[in-house]
């Protein structure tokens, strides 16, 4: 966890007067999703876990309708006004918090004016979603601090409401949600369509999941995200001759499928598809493995989630793969795959506690000789969703 006293100081230096105790601190985690990708924003399962770094928010009342914004992140601060507020090109990183803003504002929410400083220790584009933890700890602080209701569903909706509305990425619920709504030592199966949920103790004995960023940037707003979710609508719109009431990939079982891909034209858009209801697939069949206590089995459907991933849906690439592949190498490690959109970003890996260190250091000196970029490891605890830190 961040010294606060030291983001108080910098709280401070940036907004002016002395008057710390005032100051309100809230955090929201990033999280990885263990297993269930590109299956969200198609009504699937996913099985996403929060993790216990992410982004801290310390905010402050102020007495006029002004928002001052700070990260130790960025170099850039600003005060806007609370009216009017816009998407606005030059504003960066302010935009993902101005949307929030909106959001609360169309639900009549009448949002002061606050000092704000953001503090991440999530990696900018690493995947483990920065700016979910962002929407969801503004939400979450400014609905406190206005004194309304709390209720964290809700808050992961609006998030990804102004992620969809305000910073145009067409994004499922998955990352908003887990970021809201985790649970330490629990991972969370989760229903994307229906947002049924139950929390899942996830307990990896000897092993830690170890996420491996590659330091391959990736914008989910250029990739080919929207592109991948527009090809599933198009096999929806194929599949629904046979199946009228389909609206989402999701509501289909795997024997269903099989049995009328062929009603999809197009080759690449039948492969999109059918990554999509393998992988809830294996989402379930991780359920009943993980009941057994049988660590092995959940890891090869880690791998084969990263080989659909990499052949049906082709959203790795040489960075996810060579990371991968170099994880599959080293004794002790039960399973790896590419975690979050894709393109770059992030992996996550179980290892056993034994060969950790073997595992940073090999496949930290292969995967640099194989692409040239020096990659970041993080032996990951699961912790809790977004709350006030009162400490």
């Amino acid at each position: 966890m961040a010294d606060l006293q030291a983001l108080k100081r910098i709280f401070l230096e940036k907004f002016g007067s002395s008057d710390e105790e005032s100051i309100r601190i809230f955090h929201a985690p990033g999280r990885v999703n263990l297993i269930g990708e590109h299956t969200d924003y198609n009504g699937g399962y996913v099985f996403p876990a929060a993790l216990t770094f992410g982004t801290m928010m310390l905010v402050r009342k102020r007495l006029d309708q002004q928002l001052g914004f700070a990260s130790t992140n960025f170099p850039l601060h600003k005060h806007i006004s609370i009216q009017g507020i816009a998407f606005d090109q030059s504003d960066d990183w302010i935009n993902y918090p101005k949307g929030i803003i909106v959001q609360l504002q169309q639900q009549g929410v009448a949002v002061g004016g606050y000092d704000i400083l953001y503090s991440g220790a999530i990696p900018n584009g690493s995947g483990l979603s920065s700016s979910a933890s962002i929407e969801v700890v503004t939400a979450f602080a400014l609905l406190t601090l206005e004194q309304q209701p709390i209720d964290k569903v809700k808050i992961a909706l609006l998030s990804q409401k102004s992620e969809n509305e305000f910073m145009g990425v067409n994004c499922g619920i998955m990352d908003q949600f887990a970021v809201a709504m985790g649970k330490q030592d629990h991972a969370i199966l989760l229903m994307c369509d229906t947002l049924e949920y139950k929390h899942v103790p996830f307990d990896s004995g000897a092993y830690k999941l170890v996420i491996g960023n590659t330091n391959k940037k990736r914008g989910l707003v250029d990739s080919a995200y929207n592109e991948r979710r527009s090809q599933c609508e198009q096999a929806v719109k194929d599949l629904q001759s046979q199946f009228p009431e389909l609206t989402l990939l999701g509501q289909l079982t795997l024997a269903q499928f099989n049995e009328f891909k062929h009603l999809i034209p197009d080759e690449t858009v039948r492969r999109r598809a059918q990554h999509v209801v393998e992988e809830i697939d294996r989402v379930l069949e991780s359920m009943k493995v993980l009941k057994q206590g049988n660590l092995a089995a959940f890891g090869q459907l880690m791998i084969g989630s990263h080989e659909s991933l990499r052949d049906l849906y082709e959203v790795t690439g040489l960075e996810l793969d060579t990371m991968v592949e170099e994880a599959l190498q080293v004794p002790g490690v039960l399973g790896s795959r590419m975690t979050g959109a894709g393109f770059g970003g992030c992996t996550v890996s179980l290892v056993h506690e034994d060969s950790i260190q073997l595992f940073i250091d090999q496949v930290g000196a292969n995967y640099q000789a194989k692409t040239g970029l020096a990659a970041d490891f993080y032996v990951c605890t699961i912790g809790d969703g977004v709350k006030e830190i009162t400490d």
